[in-house]
Order: C-alpha cells, then structure tokens, then sequence
C-alpha cells in the first residue's frame, strides 16, 4: 500500500512461505478488494451468517432422537489447530504492531493511514477466514447434544461479521481488537483441547472468562477512542480530538454497538456460571438447624465417651 510504513518481518515471512505453498499465490501482492477478494461482498456475509444458523438448527433437530457423537479426538485436533493459527496469527501482528509503536508512537498505530500496512491486511483476511472455520465449534456442540446458548451463537456470527467490517473499512485500529482476540484465543482453544482429552476440571476456567472480559474493556477503549476522535475532528473540531482517525465511520459504530454488546452478555455469562445463586432465607435456616444439630450430636458424642471411659475406669 503507498505510503505505509516500513516495517521488518520475523515470524511473519514464514508465516508467508506457507500461504504461498497453500493458495500457490504470493501474499505480498494481496489487497482486499470488495467484490474481487472471496467473501469480500456484504452478499456473501450475510448468506453465509444466516446459513450458519440454518444449518446448525438442522443439526439440532436432526440429533433430537438421536445419540450423542463423542468426537473425541477429531475435536482435540481442531482445538490443536486454532490455537497454533491463532498463535502464529497473533505473533505476526504483534510484531508490525509494536514496531510502529516504538517508532512512531500509540496514536499512529491507532489512526495513521500509513498503519494499516499490506501485510497486516493479510494477516486481517487469514484471521477473518478462520473466523468461518470456527462455525465447526457450534457444529461439534450440536453433534454431541451439548447446549447451545444465546451468547455462543451471536458471539460466533457476529465477530465473523465484524470482522469483515474491519476489512470493508480499512481501519488502523483493527489490529487492536483482532490481536488481543487471538491472544484470548490460544489460551482459550488450548483450554478446550485439553478438556476434550482430559476430563479433569481446570482451575483457571474462571480466570479465562475474566480475560475475555478485559479483552472487550481494552476494544472498548480503543475503539470508542478511535470513533470519538474521528467524529470529533470531522464534525465536532471545536470538541477535544486527536486528530482525524483512518476508517469507515459506519463500520466503526457497528463495532463499537457489537463490542459493547459483548462486553454485558459475558458479564453477565460470569456472574451466573461463577457467582451461584444465593440461599433463600428459608434454606439458609435449614443450614444452620442442621449444622447446630450436628454440633450438638457431637458433644454428646463425645460426653458419653468419657463417660463409657470413667465407667470402665472404675470397674
């Protein structure tokens, strides 16, 4: 892209090697074009997404009568294979990312057109590819019969359709949303795949939710930053801004309106898968009758015992 930032590559040229084996095609001279790039069209984005949905409520009801799969192994694989892409993914993009930090400050890798480097276009588009392979997550919970909640089927549709958003808007500021979301990612898909193969409870579950949470606070921050000070500047110039702010603006307030919609529904998944439900008055008497009798059973217990003893002492 003219104009953009110089920057070295160290995992990435690799990363680059293996696409070039994979597509037969040199990921330098990719460009995301809407209606020439695959599923660049809002067309394609919205029949796939609702596709998703048609498909796994067939599933659903085509396993209603039916038992479980157990795929066990074919789940740990897939599992193995998001998290080492996300990985890869997310260690590419981290090493452009802080390298226009360092050299140019945080404000132009978050608004600076010359930051949204080709190579990290790339990196966008893989990201936003695999955000279509892991539909498989929701197919594999309806194969088994597991429950399928609100919050995992509008989370898995919707980010595969923000991020297309990122990529129709050019926005510097993708990289900050879609490289913490890799981040949260390997540890999530290693999480699951060790869950898949070990049936032993995780202690740091809770911790990986409460990450995901941070995750959405810190989008939050940069987005609505980013979206503010391009409003601000554009519209608004005798507000506070930071100057103009590279982007779609309309694709920026859909991602900070889905973000944010993120941010409640895992507040609150948190508070009710780790909070529990508080005793009612009723039950908490219970507790404590039961916990009194069993006191007062044991000093009983254990008057009669030295009772039995002296007794026995004696004779």
């Amino acid at each position: 892209m003219q104009g953009e930032y110089e920057l070295k590559g160290y995992v990435y040229p690799y990363f680059a090697k293996v696409l070039e084996l994979v597509t037969g095609k040199d990921p330098a001279t990719f460009k995301f074009v809407v209606g020439k790039t695959p599923l660049s069209t809002f067309k394609e984005v919205a029949i796939l997404f609702c596709l998703y949905y048609i498909v796994i409520y067939l599933i659903h009801g085509f396993m209603k009568n039916r038992k479980p799969f157990q795929l066990k192994w074919i789940a740990f694989v897939h599992n193995c294979f998001l998290c080492i892409i996300s990985l890869v993914l997310c260690v590419s993009m981290f090493e452009f990312v802080l390298q226009i930090i360092f050299k140019h400050g945080l404000l132009n890798a978050v608004c600076a057109p010359q930051a949204y480097t080709q190579r990290l276009e790339v990196l966008y588009y893989c990201n936003y590819l695999v955000k279509y392979y892991e539909f498989i997550d929701t197919v594999f919970l309806a194969l088994k019969k597991k429950k399928l909640d609100f919050l995992h089927l509008y989370h898995h549709g919707m980010t595969m359709f923000i991020c297309w958003c990122q990529l129709y808007g050019h926005a510097t500021i993708t990289w900050g949303p879609v490289a913490i979301n890799l981040f949260v990612h390997v540890i999530m898909y290693y999480y699951y795949a060790r869950t898949t193969v070990i049936k032993k409870r995780v202690w740091w579950k809770k911790y990986l939710t409460t990450l995901q949470i941070v995750q959405f606070v810190i989008d939050i921050f940069f987005i609505y930053g980013a979206t503010y000070t391009y409003f601000a500047f554009n519209y608004f110039p005798s507000l506070p801004n930071f100057g103009n702010c590279n982007g779609d603006p309309v694709m920026a307030v859909i991602g900070c309106a889905v973000i944010t919609s993120y941010l409640f529904l895992f507040i609150d998944f948190f508070k009710k898968t780790y909070k529990g439900k508080k005793s009612s008055p009723k039950a908490a008497k219970d507790i404590k009758k039961a916990l009194s009798t069993g006191k007062s059973t044991a000093v009983n217990a254990k008057n009669n015992l030295k009772k039995r003893a002296k007794s026995e002492k004696f004779n």
